[in-house]
């Protein structure tokens, strides 16, 4: 096996190339997404559906 590929097959190279580009994009996108995301909603969603996870 190849020593660029993982286990599973991804190729790391590639992979590292995508973070890359996707890290000088998040000036562009990362902290307009999150400054509109409300916390702790998402965690009050979060455990409602938990809840009736278990629940069903």
């Amino acid at each position: 096996m190849a020593k660029n590929k993982t286990q599973s097959g991804t190729d790391i190279q590639q992979v590292k190339k995508q973070n890359a580009q996707s890290q000088q994009g998040q000036g562009q996108y990362g902290t307009e997404f999150a400054s509109e995301t409300n916390v702790q909603e998402v965690q009050q969603q979060n455990q409602k559906s938990q809840s009736k996870k278990s629940q069903g």
